[in-house]
């Protein structure tokens, strides 16, 4: 380990509160207050403590840095250019905040190289620093520490943990004693709108250390102190929480410790007042070069670490196993095991639930892909993601597959990400279909960040009966299509459930949400077919044998409503055809000569979906017939429902005249 002097390691942190401030000046827009204040816990932290390679940003068993108050960018950006990350040039510095640089008001997955995870709203990085943790602590009981062995240290701010995510991310990482985890608490008692008491009075130090975490503090602002708290937490048995002590804006004249410095610019006069409070004669954007060779050094001290780690891991008879799932790629056989498995549904059609049907896929899924990792919100036996030789994920066994989240949707979702993130893994969870609402700012990023997390949403409509309004999702089909960039799937049977985690999985660029059913539906799609019908986004699942006059669109359990008003529509004269919509996201990709031959031109155009109509006019037209919801739903049996909301296939007859 290097050991740096009180001094140079002040000098150190001073480099990154002039480039911040100078940033954010340069930007009209920003906020200088965090990085002025943790740049001495961020300098101790990077210089001593951090395993990383700049030339290497991307090398499996570094340790993760997640900022978690995302506002304070510029503490990051600072880091990563000063430690000699190859595409944060003091160009891309002076462009903070514009058009096109990767130096983004908030980080950004993706932008630059060093940026783990898309932070900003706040308790998202502490949330999914749980999820790195996890994925680390299971693939180390699987290669050994030979291949894993790393850290995920946090920097999170007072407004991360005052989001009510956070709370699920402690308790868990506590009860599952991640203690690869280290938060540094940047505890300065600031908010936007002044000072944290205004608004919350908790005790945070001890709110983790009752979740089960190994609790510290320091004076965020000395360095021997701050480093004595980092040593200790090496060998914790428990997630650390170190609380550093610490002024926003230090070094500002007027405006440290409080919220003027937050998230605004500190204007010239500030600037050259804090340049002499901190002894920094230099020009803005200029770091003398003493400064930049030790911050080199410290960037490039983890290049002997990487070189051993690569040397066992080719000396690893893991090695295979290890690479392949570290880039994301699946097993080589897995499309021909999907296929076997549809040629026996063709064989053994079963009328499910196509919640059922997703775990009898996963049986097969889990199996032969070794990385999936499962999990659902307290909802196993109701999700049924739980496949039969998956084991607990929990302190006593990381080798295990299967997480119990407990009622924490949010943080699921939120841990899910981490996981994905931090590769090696595939997690999948679940929990009902309502609850996407408490999801969804999580699987927002999911999509924004474009991750492989799979999201198992069941009782997807008012088909789930007795348990009533509070807990049949009429909205939440339309809400989650509007999502950019997420793979909404709502298949009807044991065929397209198996066809969408198939899509699911493949897709290395997105999250999907797979939408199941409560109640059981009758086999569809009877004959096997090899393509992948569902990557289409729809087909005719039924079509007729003479020119149709009636087209009806449906997805999931109202495919087969449709299919039933084809028979009657036929019988009485009125050739139909029936299209199923697995996923309109899929559609849509298609080619234009698809959709349109697709979509057809009959008079009577129909859509049934046991939710509301936002989304289908793409496939009817604003003159055509929507059959489903128009309001909340109501409780009982779920035969009933449908009947009592006239989504039945004698509705769809009187439509079509």
């Amino acid at each position: 380990m290097t050991h740096y002097s009180t001094e140079q390691t002040r000098h150190m942190a001073n480099a990154i509160r002039a480039l911040s401030m100078d940033a954010v000046q340069k930007a009209n827009s920003g906020h200088p207050g965090l990085p002025m204040g943790a740049a001495d816990v961020a300098t101790v932290l990077f210089t001593q403590f951090l395993k990383f390679d700049a030339s290497d940003p991307h090398w499996p068993d570094r340790d993760r840095f997640i900022l978690s108050a995302g506002h304070g960018s510029m503490l990051l950006y600072s880091l990563l250019h000063l430690t000699g990350y190859a595409d944060m040039t003091l160009e891309q510095i002076k462009n903070f905040r514009q058009m096109g640089a990767r130096t983004a008001g908030h980080p950004e997955f993706g932008h630059a190289s060093g940026i783990e995870t898309t932070t900003g709203p706040l308790g998202q990085g502490i949330a999914n620093a749980v999820g790195f943790a996890i994925a680390e602590r299971h693939l180390n009981a699987e290669f050994g520490d030979g291949l894993v062995n790393h850290k995920t240290y946090v920097l999170a701010g007072d407004g991360c943990l005052m989001e009510g995510v956070s709370q699920e991310a402690i308790a868990l990482a506590g009860h599952l004693k991640l203690k690869n985890l280290i938060v540094l608490w940047d505890d300065n008692g600031i908010t936007i709108d002044g000072k944290v008491s205004m608004s919350d009075s908790t005790n945070q130090t001890a709110r983790f250390a009752a979740s089960g975490w190994t609790v510290s503090a320091c004076d965020g602002h000395n360095p021997g102190e701050i480093a004595a708290c980092l040593s200790a937490a090496q060998h914790a048995g428990r997630p650390v929480l170190i609380a550093c002590k610490t002024t926003i804006g230090y070094g500002a004249p007027t405006k440290a410790g409080t919220s003027g410095s937050h998230g605004s610019p500190l204007g010239p006069d500030e600037i050259a007042g804090a340049r002499k409070a901190l002894g920094w004669d230099y020009e803005p954007f200029v770091i003398p070069k003493d400064l930049m060779d030790a911050w080199r050094q410290a960037g490039s001290r983890g290049s002997a670490d990487r070189a051993a780690w690569t040397a066992r891991l080719a000396a690893s008879p893991k090695k295979e196993e290890f690479t392949r799932r570290a880039s994301g790629k699946l097993p080589a056989d897995f499309d021909s095991v999907i296929a076997g498995y549809k040629q026996e549904l063709a064989k053994n059609q079963p009328a499910l639930a196509t919640r059922n049907a997703s775990q009898n896929a996963l049986d097969v899924i889990n199996a032969a892909v070794p990385e999936t990792v499962g999990g659902s919100a307290d909802l196993t036996g109701s999700n049924n993601t739980k496949s039969k030789e998956l084991k607990p994920f929990d302190a006593h066994n990381y080798g295990g597959r299967y997480i119990y989240y407990g009622i924490r949707e949010h943080g699921m979702a939120a841990a899910m990400n981490g996981m994905a993130l931090h590769g090696g893994v595939i997690p999948y969870g679940g929990t009902f279909l309502v609850f996407t609402d408490y999801c969804r700012p999580s699987i927002r990023l999911s999509a924004l960040m474009g991750v492989r997390a799979i999201y198992v949403m069941t009782h997807d409509s008012i088909g789930l009966g007795e348990d009533g309004p509070t807990h049949q999702p009429v909205e939440h089909l339309a809400a989650l299509r509007v999502i950019p960039n997420l793979a909404v799937y709502r298949p009807c049977d044991a065929v397209e459930t198996a066809e969408c985690w198939q899509l699911a999985l493949k897709d290395e660029t997105r999250p999907s949400v797979l939408a199941l059913t409560r109640q059981k539906l009758k086999p569809a799609r009877i004959a096997y077919s090899e393509e992948n019908l569902c990557a289409r986004g729809a087909y005719e699942i039924a079509p007729s044998g003479k020119p149709a006059q009636v087209v009806i669109f449906a997805s999931g359990s109202e495919v087969e409503i449709a299919i039933a008003a084809k028979a009657k529509l036929d019988a009485a004269g009125k050739p139909t055809r029936v299209v199923s919509v697995p996923s309109m996201e899929n559609f849509a990709a298609q080619d234009k000569a698809y959709q349109a031959k697709l979509l057809g031109a009959e008079k009577h155009r129909i859509a049934i979906e046991a939710g509301v109509r936002t989304g289908w006019d793409h496939f009817i037209g604003a003159d055509g017939t929507f059959i489903g919801m128009t309001g909340f739903g109501a409780s009982g049996p779920a035969e009933q429902l449908y009947a009592h909301f006239g989504i039945t296939a004698e509705a769809v007859v009187k439509a079509a005249g």
